[in-house]
């Protein structure tokens, strides 16, 4: 059977399908377990898994992960949540000294199978620190998996499989699209493979690779566009990267266009444009493109909308691109 739900909907089931399968899932973090989160991401766990399984814990990101490592060294497979993703940062020490590098620390014989879970983007006029998206300093990571999701039906399949990946996860909840629409998913457990990008729509002219929150974006822009047959690519998982998916895509269209709210320098868009002109050079038409937030903090309510990459920003440049 299948129902009709939301991203965050999406998160809830994804967690409570695993914590029934299996006993040794725990689900904690700020708020995460009276209230439910932040975003109700985690309402009804507490309540049907009781307190030991999910918790709160205090303000103390580094503390939520570093708990983490010793349970999941004991047997456990905990999912903590960073109530948002700029919140991470006193955490940056246990998942870069500890986490990402614990099953190359043991020469393979142990594993760490934790899954952190932060809502992340700009896109709900939040505050200073509530905005981030960072996720190209977290891919740099090398140990650590990054997963962004950006409909409801990849979102459970992609964080089951995250739960149930032996090593650990950092899972981006987009969540300016947390209810933004609804989509069919099933009631049963799934999984969706990490390190797979989805061709979104097929085309001929360009190649349009995004994820999270700027997908939407991304296809408002081509559903105007008469002219130009884009290629739509949702990379979803930013570590590991599907470049075979992304070349072969250019090597039909000749053209590339990346989109992502995060800042422009050193960001995933630099990586993926690497990538193409290493292994599809011969095969463009015009030069790979980037279409993303300027290399400023995230501003506050009243200039998102001038950060955040529009509809109108990204039919421009594809065009730009096409007509190169």
């Amino acid at each position: 059977m299948a129902n009709s739900i939301n991203n965050v909907q999406a998160v809830q089931q994804a967690l409570q399908n695993e914590m029934a399968l299996d006993p040794t899932v725990v689900v904690y973090g700020e708020d995460v377990g009276y209230e439910g989160g932040v975003f109700r991401a985690t309402v009804g766990l507490q309540e049907e898994f009781g307190k030991s399984r999910s918790f709160d814990t205090p303000l103390a990101e580094s503390a939520i992960v570093g708990t983490a490592v010793g349970m999941a060294i004991n047997g456990f497979k905990p999912v903590v949540e960073m109530q948002f993703m700029g919140f991470i940062y006193p955490a940056v020490n246990q998942i870069v000294s500890h986490v990402s590098r614990y099953r190359n620390r043991t020469r393979g014989q142990r594993s760490m199978p934790i899954v952190i879970r932060a809502p992340y983007g700009g896109g709900i006029r939040a505050l200073e620190h509530h905005s981030e998206s960072t996720e190209a300093m977290f891919a740099h990571i090398p140990g650590l998996k990054v997963v962004i999701p950006s409909t409801p039906y990849d979102t459970k399949g992609l964080l089951i499989a995250a739960i149930r990946d032996p090593d650990p996860v950092l899972f981006l909840e987009p969540k300016r699209i947390y209810r933004a629409f609804r989509q069919e998913v099933p009631e049963e457990a799934y999984e969706l493979p990490i390190g797979k990008a989805k061709i979104v729509q097929e085309g001929d002219d360009i190649t349009i690779v995004a994820w999270g929150a700027m997908m939407p974006e991304v296809q408002k822009a081509v559903e105007s566009l008469e002219d130009i047959s884009a290629e739509i690519i949702d990379l979803r998982t930013i570590s590991p990267m599907d470049r075979e998916t992304i070349v072969a895509s250019v090597q039909k269209t000749g053209r590339i266009l990346v989109v992502h709210e995060a800042a422009k320098s050193f960001g995933a868009g630099a990586e993926i444009i690497s990538v193409v002109n290493e292994k599809a050079f011969l095969s463009l038409e015009a030069p790979p493109s980037r279409l993303t937030g300027f290399d400023t903090i995230f501003p506050l309510p009243r200039g998102e909308k001038h950060y955040l990459p529009t509809p109108e920003r990204i039919r421009a440049k594809i065009k730009e691109v096409v007509e190169f």
